[in-house]
């Protein structure tokens, strides 16, 4: 097997002991070492605790994924953190078509709208990670999750560490950012038994608007590791706070000044209420040039979470284990946004529910109202594995079984103006006006996978094996919209159960290691992307459409994504003693996917009702075709003795449409017209036009997921002090489905200098860095939220340059 330093520490000629080692034990730390691991016949790469700290003490596990090749993750928070404008693609597939485990307990799609999981960066605080891997096709066969379409993201918490002692670390940065880490460790206490306690508090403000992101985590876990057996016992408890950055809509041909108007931010108004109120006029209209991006006075994402788990893996022979993994997970959330009553449809929808009186009156009078969508997840599951070793034959069998109780209820709240200390992005409204709709979600998963691993030779192996994907979902709505409020929708919204199956995802591949430098793998999976179980948005979601009728349709003729993925790599290691360049580590992966029944939402209004607009408005889900993947991912890490290293990742990517589709009939056409504009549907009584409501997206490369991508690291290292420099890359993106608006590439520089303290203060571990993020002061548009065939996407901007110092103590 072949180990890989991605940035730049020495590691052994394929290390095969220790990978393996970190591939099945949940809690090992791999300190300093990104991996390729080659104990699997597909491309998996691994980066390690010290890395992701070196990035940005504190960094969100799926922000540190970033130096990966073939992963583009952005967001607008240094550290990662902020979910509503986080983007992630890895090969083209979008975040919500990924799977995501912790210790090997799902964390759901990652959807922003709550339901089935939580971040990484809730289910564990970063400094206690220890170590995240990334399957940039096909994910293993174990990983527990119903949206792994297009690999899967694996973080582990790191274990007890085997001596006393206690870390404390301390960073301080721009823009008054605090975070303070604290962990105690027992240490060995006999017995094989050790445990943490661990706790962190963040502050920081946002840099364009006065909102302070902040929040409490802590964690504990417990391991009794003897010859006959492992437990491990882990709480996880987040408590977050996090306003929001609101996103400017561009039109790449705005037809007004409204239009035109598209400011590099749109910070909210919140703390200065008298600026607030004279922002709208005396009937609470927003200024006219600003209808498009107008201002809200706040928005915000409140997040509760408690993760436990409790796993056994009992060693019943030297050749046979068996694992039993029991976990539940409980969220209590709200997405908040205080913003103006007279824009989009909302006076429409007031009107219905205060008919004949005035809007402005029954919201408070301040010209605002707050809409909050509440979210609640119960969640509790239980993953077994049985492991054999037959000699030349690993055999692995397991399930995983989860049951799901979620809800998601939208409601609207008046914004007193007599009484504004009552309203804050950091405490949760009380007493509502109405709840406008409310749903409740039952789901039951059920996943088996069988896999076995044939040695036929010392260097050749093969990897055969299946899963099953089972789900039982079902959907009701305790609270009716009002018929009309929700843009799109004409009756009341759905109710219904959906079971889908899939009994035969296999998946086969093997790998040769035909030098002692160098091995091929190969592999070809088959994955699926159950239905989203969801009612307040959602755009794999048959219970978020507009009517019973439309949910009976997908339901009926509907098919869950289902995608194909073909792999072929090369993995390769040298050394060079007493050379100037001292030694390589590179990996070349080529692949093709077929991603088929793509779904897509198609609505009358931007949104659904979850909404891209504040309003809402209700889609009707279809297959609207298939989507061919074509691409090469190229990492190499050159060493110039024990002091320099340089790494490089580069990566394309092409994933287009294979057909237009139909907003009328809702199907693929089989069509490629190849031109940009959307011809209307015909009025009532009118003449059709040719190819009218026919989307022209065949040929057409998917938006938001860059076609190239390139990540540097170089590494100058002359202990005490350690020096680094990270490049990332983004190659220009398509903002639109049919591909006429795009935002272009931008190159961000960030730095770290670090100084290991150990010697002179007599404390082991300790350490002073200072982390730089974009050194070059660099504009331009960070992250790009297709929501339309042509001419309007949303945006967010690139952060200034910023600076983040930072003490570790460890006693």
């Amino acid at each position: 097997m072949s180990a890989t330093s991605v940035l730049g520490l020495s590691v052994p000629a394929f290390a095969q002991d220790t990978a393996e080692r970190a591939d099945a034990a949940t809690g090992d730390d791999v300190a300093g070492q990104i991996i390729v691991t080659g104990n699997r016949s597909r491309s998996t790469t691994t980066i390690a605790a010290d890395e992701i700290q070196k990035i940005l003490p504190g960094i969100s596990p799926l922000k540190a994924i970033q130096t990966l090749p073939g992963v583009a993750y952005i967001t607008a928070d240094p550290w990662g953190n902020n979910e509503q404008n986080a983007s992630l693609f890895i090969h083209g597939f979008s975040a919500g078509q990924l799977g995501y485990t912790l210790d090997g307990v799902p964390l759901g799609d990652q959807n922003y709208g709550n339901y089935n999981g939580l971040s990484p960066s809730r289910a564990v605080i970063s400094e206690n990670v220890g170590r995240v891997s990334v399957s940039t096709g096909a994910g293993e066969l174990r990983v527990a999750s119903t949206s792994n379409l297009g690999g899967a993201v694996e973080t582990f918490s790191s274990d007890p560490r085997a001596k006393l002692g206690l870390e404390v670390n301390q960073t301080l940065g721009s823009y008054d950012a605090s975070r303070t880490f604290v962990r105690f460790d027992s240490g060995d206490m006999g017995k094989g038994t050790s445990f943490y306690l661990s706790a962190v508090r963040q502050k920081a403000r946002a840099w364009d608007f006065n909102g302070k992101q902040g929040g409490w985590q802590g964690n504990f876990k417990l391991v009794h590791d003897d010859s006959a057996r492992r437990l491990t016992a882990y709480i996880a408890y987040s408590d977050k706070t996090e306003p929001n950055e609101d996103a400017t809509t561009i039109y790449a041909r705005p037809a007004n000044a409204a239009q035109a108007y598209q400011p590099y931010t749109r910070p909210f108004l919140y703390p200065d209420f008298g600026k607030a109120l004279s922002y709208l006029s005396a009937t609470g209209a927003v200024p006219a040039v600003e209808s498009v991006n107008y201002r809200n006075y706040y928005s915000d994402a409140q997040r509760t979470d408690w993760l436990v788990y409790l796993k056994d893996e009992e060693r019943l022979t030297d050749k046979v284990t068996l694992s039993v993994q029991g976990y539940y997970h409980h969220n209590d959330g709200v997405g908040v946004v205080a913003g103006p009553i007279t824009v989009a449809s909302l006076p429409k929808l007031f009107g219905l529910y205060f008919p004949g009186r005035n809007l402005k009156l029954s919201t408070g009078n301040s010209g605002y109202a707050v809409r909050t969508t509440e979210y609640r997840i119960d969640r509790k599951g239980v993953l077994s594995e049985l492991n054999i070793d037959a000699g030349n034959h690993q055999i692995a069998a397991g399930a995983w079984y989860e049951n799901n109780s979620s809800s998601a209820y939208r409601r609207w709240y008046a914004l007193d103006v007599n009484f504004p200390e009552r309203y804050s992005p950091y405490i949760r409204p009380k007493g509502p006006l109405f709840t406008q709709y409310g749903s409740e979600m039952r789901t039951e998963v059920l996943q088996l996978h069988l896999q076995d691993t044939w040695t036929l030779t010392p260097r050749f192996t093969i990897e055969a094996g299946v899963k099953t994907s089972l789900q039982d979902a079902d959907g009701f709505f305790t609270v009716q919209p009002i018929v009309g409020s929700l843009d799109g929708s004409s009756s009341a919204l759905p109710n219904g159960r959906i079971k889908t199956e899939n009994w035969f995802l296999p998946t086969l591949g093997g790998k040769w290691r035909f030098t002692d430098n160098e091995e091929l793998y190969a592999n070809v999976q088959k994955n699926l992307r159950q239905y989203q179980a969801y009612g307040a948005g959602g755009g794999a979601a048959p219970w978020s459409v507009g009517s019973q009728a439309s949910f009976d349709f997908i339901k009926e003729n509907g098919h869950p994504e289902t995608s194909w993925t073909y792999e072929v790599g090369l993995r390769s290691r040298h050394s060079f003693p007493g050379s100037f360049l001292s030694g390589f580590e590179a990996q070349l992966n080529a692949y093709h996917v077929d991603f088929s029944d793509r779904l897509l939402a198609i609505s009358p209004t931007v949104g659904g009702i979850g909404g891209g607009s504040i309003s809402g408005g209700t889609p009707s889900l279809f297959n609207v075709g298939n989507v061919k993947t074509n691409g090469v991912d190229a990492a190499i890490t050159l060493r110039f003795g024990s002091h320099f290293s340089l790494y490089n990742a580069l990566s394309y990517n092409s994933s287009k449409y294979d057909s237009d589709y139909s907003v009328i009939t809702g199907a693929a056409t089989g069509t490629r017209l190849g031109t940009f504009t959307v011809v209307p549907t015909p009025a009532a009584g009118q003449a059709a036009l040719p190819n009218a409501g026919i989307v022209p997206t065949g040929g057409k490369q998917v938006p938001g997921s860059p076609q190239w991508l390139n990540k540097t690291v170089a590494t100058l290292d002359f202990q005490p002090v350690q020096l680094q420099l990270f490049g990332d890359f983004v190659g220009k993106r398509f903002a639109t489905y049919t591909n006429d608006a795009s935002v272009p590439s931008f190159f961000l520089l960030s730095g770290r200098a670090a100084i290991e303290l150990g010697d002179m203060i007599g404390l082991a571990g300790a350490e002073l860095s200072l982390n730089v993020t974009n050194i070059t002061e660099k504009k331009g548009w960070l992250s790009v939220q297709p929501n339309a065939p042509t001419n309007t996407y949303n945006v967010y901007p690139i952060p200034p340059r910023q600076w983040f110092g930072t003490l570790k103590l460890r006693y």
